[in-house]
């Protein structure tokens, strides 16, 4: 990746006409945003896998920079304790070529873009995005303030998965209407990508104008759209692949010593298979509690954690650092052998049971806590 540092000359705003647009494939943010700190580092897509950071100094609240894209494009600009996950400070916008957004407001409770005529369009749509998202991000607020008091995952998990799914759907809602009502609206057309669904992304689409779906934006949304159904035919076929009663494909990985081992070394035995890495922070959160099932069913089941998407130096720091018990075989990026494709994996971390029949028994991605209830209902007899 490449790093740029922008220094601001004691970082006094330059004036500008904020309805006037910019020199092509510029685009510049400014503003002045209540609780922001003294620097932001600005992120900008360049290319399918590069990402372009800029440092920028603010002061006051203030701040002034300009990146440069060739179409439309999603840039973040956060606080280097938030790349930490130390806090949440900064903002996402959508840069377009030749445009200028001006921001003021509040980072903790809401903030507003003004500037050239996208913007202005665009802070229309994320009023309505916000109004619309509000009651599922209230439930969220909530359940997180009851877990912080200690109140059991698992019963706030099932909260959740009943009470989101109808909040998401009149959110997804809302904003088709909205979109529907301003079918001449760039700003609208933003929004397309944050609409659930790639059906409904897709109607969203249609209740455009045909002058703003074969303009500039459509590529951005569209884009999105492509990926999102790739996504979904993804997750279909790893739906198969580790669905129940599938028999689990063979491979064979180096272990920790460098020599090979197999699945199926492990016929005859309960194994989980284990796809994680030192990076995924939900990986290391689950660390423990799979320690403590581990420990508790010792002799029941084996675990196999198969490190992806890592330096082979960082994996075994990691499995040092941690001091994980079980078994641990590694998956190099390029290697002949890609358990990831064999196995469909979506998502990090994802656990697979798999029988001493060589038959997978149950599948389950993230960190769930319903994952050690149905160990203790397969072990616990």
């Amino acid at each position: 990746m490449r790093k740029t540092i922008l220094t601001m000359a004691a970082l006094t705003l330059l004036t500008i006409d904020a309805n006037a647009a910019d020199g092509k494939g510029n685009v510049t943010f400014s503003g002045e945003l209540k609780g922001l700190k003294d620097t932001l580092i600005v992120m900008t897509p360049a290319g399918e896998r590069d990402i372009k950071r800029d440092t920028v100094l603010t002061k006051d609240a203030k701040f002034q920079f300009t990146v440069n894209v060739a179409e439309p494009t999603t840039i973040y600009a956060y606080t280097p304790g938030t790349l930490r996950r130390e806090e949440h400070i900064g903002f996402t916008a959508v840069a377009v070529p030749g445009e200028k957004a001006v921001l003021t407001g509040d980072l903790n409770t809401s903030y507003y873009f003004s500037g050239s005529k996208f913007y202005q369009q665009y802070n229309e749509a994320n009023r309505a995005y916000d109004a619309a998202t509000k009651p599922l991000n209230d439930l969220e607020a909530v359940l997180d303030k009851r877990m912080e008091g200690s109140e059991a995952q698992e019963k706030l998990s099932k909260e959740f998965q009943e009470k989101a799914p109808a909040l998401q759907r009149q959110a997804t809602q809302d904003m088709l209407n909205f979109i529907a009502k301003h079918p001449d609206s760039e700003g609208a057309a933003a929004f397309i990508p944050r609409i659930d669904g790639v059906d409904n992304m897709k109607k969203a689409a249609a209740s455009l104008s045909a002058t703003i779906r074969n303009g500039r934006m459509h590529h951005f949304y569209q884009n999105i759209i492509d990926q999102a159904e790739a996504q979904e035919k993804a997750e279909k076929e790893a739906e198969t692949k580790q669905a129940p009663g599938v028999t689990a494909p063979n491979f064979t990985l180096n272990d920790l010593n460098g020599k090979p081992l197999s699945l199926s070394n492990f016929k005859g035995k309960y194994v989980l298979l284990d796809f994680w890495g030192t990076w995924c922070i939900w990986c290391v959160r689950g660390i423990p509690k799979m320690k403590e099932y581990y420990n508790k069913y010792k002799g029941k089941f084996e675990i196999l954690s198969i490190d992806c998407n890592e330096s082979e130096d960082k994996w075994k720091a990691g499995v040092k650092k941690y001091e994980l018990p079980w078994k641990h075989v590694y998956q190099p990026k390029t290697g002949v052998v890609q358990t990831t494709e064999l196995y469909g994996i979506q998502g990090f971390p994802t656990k697979i049971l798999v029988g001493p029949d060589g038959k997978i028994v149950k599948t389950v991605v993230g960190e769930d806590p319903a994952f050690y209830t149905f160990l203790d209902g397969q072990f616990g007899k």
